[in-house]
């Protein structure tokens, strides 16, 4: 049986409690924490300083969502802080290869994250140098949408990608992972499964 890491997104925690939300889901592998700016997605979550009280508050790894137009400047705030993982937009980043290794340079895990509408295939001269990818099986910006059912075939490719380039690079879901969707991503190649509305609600 493949062990799948299991990720919560705290962006559908309560806030008005978070430290015990964030105490109810310490058997988790680590926390996924999502960074909106209202640019790149229509929607505006939270910053560096409820970051750093996450970080406080729980000794699980944090990976870092960068979903903002400018994530080589915003990076740098979460490194700073002590993100164990950050991942950033294909779609934002024009020098991704330089942003993986800033990122790397600092302590941290690189990953990337790809929306629906974009292929694996982008991928194709940076899959060496990452430790993650994460696959949106939703359009970001909100959590609770509906599963993008073509995304599983992306899944695939990227397995396959991933194995044929013979790298320990983790394939992370996040969008719509729930208990009818999660064995069949798992069986698609998933390795990370990031849930927010099924965990927290």
């Amino acid at each position: 049986m493949k062990n799948v890491l299991i990720a919560p997104s705290v962006l559908s925690a309560d806030f008005s409690c978070l430290k015990s939300e964030l105490d109810s889901i310490a058997s988790a592998n680590y926390i996924h924490y999502d960074v909106m700016d209202g640019h790149f997605v229509p929607n505006i979550s939270f910053g560096p300083e409820i970051f750093s009280y996450c970080k406080k508050s729980s000794d699980l790894p944090i990976d870092v969502h960068l979903m903002v137009t400018n994530p080589s400047e915003i990076a740098p705030l979460f490194l700073q802080r002590g993100a164990d993982i950050v991942t950033f937009h294909y779609e934002a980043e024009v020098h991704s290869h330089r942003l993986i290794h800033l990122i790397k340079d600092s302590g941290a895990k690189a990953g990337i994250s790809l929306c629906p509408g974009t292929p694996v295939s982008v991928l194709e001269n940076l899959i060496d140098d990452l430790d993650l990818v994460l696959i949106m099986t939703v359009n970001p910006g909100f959590g609770g949408q509906k599963f993008i059912e073509n995304t599983i075939r992306k899944v695939k490719r990227l397995r396959k990608m991933i194995d044929d380039a013979g790298t320990h690079t983790l394939i992370e879901i996040d969008g719509g992972v729930q208990g009818e969707t999660a064995p069949r991503l798992v069986k698609a190649g998933a390795d990370v499964l990031v849930s927010g509305s099924y965990v927290f609600k």
